[in-house]
């Protein structure tokens, strides 16, 4: 049995997979609220006990590996991040699931090494583009914050390079995009992508646009805007939140052609995180592909480069169950 999960800072998704021939088979999953746990082992308690259900059928005794992608770097088998409420380290979470060594590794780099385990169907095509054979890849992917990996072929397979490029500055293209960072400016010490490439970014770009405009979720506790706002600009029944959902996307297609500039990823960009799937209708109106482009001296070049959806949004789980996989083959 292995136990997998991604780790972040708004849910945690957990499941069990056991060897089914050279891959694997989910046995139970669940996604679980992060903050309703005082730490991870907690959860990974409450997690086992709904897995094993009234009758105790999976025993955590049974598990002999486990992998976790974590929102966020990770440095000498710890956390650190921003995002995500506890301190994480490996050696306590293998000590309560009474193994030697857990893997740890950024879910970033967790769904990196998921894109080649996924069936055809995890993935909605935005540009078909012109793939090249063992080109670099990157991914990128918005949800409580933003995060960015790169995937190289070394002759023989991929690996993975994982990166903090959210956490990079903001690079505003239009007048109305330098008028949202100079807002921004006044009110943060640093305005990273990720301050507005993630879901807290919907609520900040809808406050710049109409200050005197406040929805009824905005001062509910237990609300989530960015959910709010993209269905009602999905809907069109809010002139600002379609607003809002048109410059967050922008924005996002923006950094996506800046990775791919960066890294020539001519094997593709995988979009992936929580939001992209829920607000996929909005990608695929053609806006996405137009703005990663650009109009710079490599827009031809750019528009050569493949642009999926991954929308799988357990596919950081995969991945991690896979390398996790791998780990404890290569101890055997």
């Amino acid at each position: 049995m292995i136990l997998a999960g991604d780790v972040g800072g708004t849910k945690c998704s957990l499941g069990l997979f056991t060897k089914n021939g050279s891959g694997l088979r989910s046995v139970f999953q669940r996604r679980l609220p992060t903050r309703d746990y005082a730490g991870f082992e907690d959860l990974i308690g409450d997690f086992l006990e709904r897995a094993a259900g009234p009758n105790r059928n999976t025993c955590e005794h049974e598990i002999e590996a486990a992998g976790f992608g974590l929102a966020g770097a990770v440095v000498d088998g710890s956390l650190h991040a921003g995002n995500v409420p506890w301190e994480l380290n490996g050696s306590a979470i293998a000590h309560r699931l009474h193994l030697d060594k857990v893997v740890l590794l950024n879910d970033l780099t967790a769904t990196a090494l998921s894109l080649d385990r996924l069936g055809s169907n995890d993935f909605a095509i935005l540009n078909q583009g012109a793939l090249e054979l063992n080109a670099t890849k990157a991914v990128i992917a918005a949800g409580t914050g933003l995060g960015e990996a790169i995937l190289f072929w070394d002759g023989r397979q991929y690996r993975v390079l994982p990166s903090e490029g959210g956490q990079a500055d903001f690079a505003p293209r239009t007048e109305i995009e330098i008028e949202l960072l100079t807002h921004l400016n006044k009110q943060l010490p640093h305005v990273s992508a990720e301050e507005i490439i993630s879901g807290r970014g919907f609520r900040r770009i809808h406050e710049f646009l109409n200050p005197s405009l406040r929805h009824p979720f905005f001062d509910a506790p237990e609300a989530d805007a960015a959910r709010e706002i993209t269905q009602q600009g999905l809907a069109q029944s809010c002139s600002v939140c379609a607003e809002a959902l048109r410059l967050w996307t922008e924005a996002y297609a923006a950094e996506a052609g800046n990775l791919a500039l960066r890294t020539l990823a001519f094997g593709g960009i995988y979009i992936a995180g929580g939001i992209a799937p829920k607000i996929l209708t909005k990608l695929q109106d053609g806006s996405f592909p137009r703005v990663f482009c650009g109009k710079s001296k490599f827009a031809e070049l750019l528009a050569r480069i493949p642009i999926s959806v991954v929308v799988n949004e357990d596919a950081p789980v995969w991945g991690a169950a896979y390398e996790a996989l791998t780990s404890s083959a290569s101890k055997q």
